[in-house]
């Protein structure tokens, strides 16, 4: 195998992030049909060409976008999945790291993307949403089953419980600015209104 053959998978992937990065910002400021394959392709340092080589046209390219973003929400939630320790701790630790992850502008721009052509990508958008329950979710639901058993806490349904704990960070770090155009942000930081919410589910279901 030739030294050129060993060195251009990196290279082509180095190449596919840029282009990536490039088209996600593209995509989130203009819209899918704003959004165009030459200026992508001017911004990210490479030809229309590289571009149709890796994907193939906008519609793939777009696709390729949501799934990456999807793919940094599984990387922010892995030292969630790994975190031991009593309750407060662990919900701590996920409360802070969902918080700062909904507070995150590009989160927001994305959510609207994928609903403004949730119809023309139908399965991108079902997808993206269910990765998003199964990264977020799942591992809350999972950790609260754990509490449980260890006689932390005390509920009926850890589905339930994740989901009102999730909707305490939601509402003022999400979907207030998501509604406002972000005209209108938090007071709070977001650790606090992390803190608060763990303070309030505790206080509720703490044992």
């Amino acid at each position: 195998m030739s030294a050129s053959a060993t060195q251009d998978p990196p290279f082509h992937d180095a190449k596919r992030e840029t282009i990536l990065r490039h088209a996600r910002r593209a995509f989130t400021s203009e819209g899918y049909t704003g959004a165009r394959i030459e200026p992508i392709a001017r911004d990210a340092g490479v030809s229309t060409a590289t571009i149709y080589a890796l994907f193939d046209g906008k519609e793939e390219l777009f696709a390729a976008v949501i799934e990456d973003s999807a793919i940094e929400f599984n990387r922010l939630m892995s030292r969630v999945r790994t975190t031991s320790g009593p309750a407060r701790k662990r919900l701590m630790c996920f409360a802070t790291t969902y918080a700062t992850f909904m507070a995150d502008p590009f989160i927001r721009a994305v959510f609207r993307l994928v609903m403004a052509e949730r119809r023309r990508f139908h399965d991108v958008a079902l997808k993206f949403f269910d990765r998003g329950k199964a990264d977020f979710g799942k591992v809350l639901i999972d950790a609260l089953n754990e509490m449980i058993e260890t006689g932390e806490l005390r509920f009926d349904r850890a589905s339930w419980a994740a989901g009102q704990l999730m909707g305490m960070i939601e509402h003022p770090v999400f979907f207030m600015p998501l509604v406002t155009g972000d005209e209108v942000m938090p007071v709070r930081a977001v650790d606090q209104i992390a803190g608060d919410a763990v303070e309030t589910f505790l206080a509720r279901y703490g044992t």
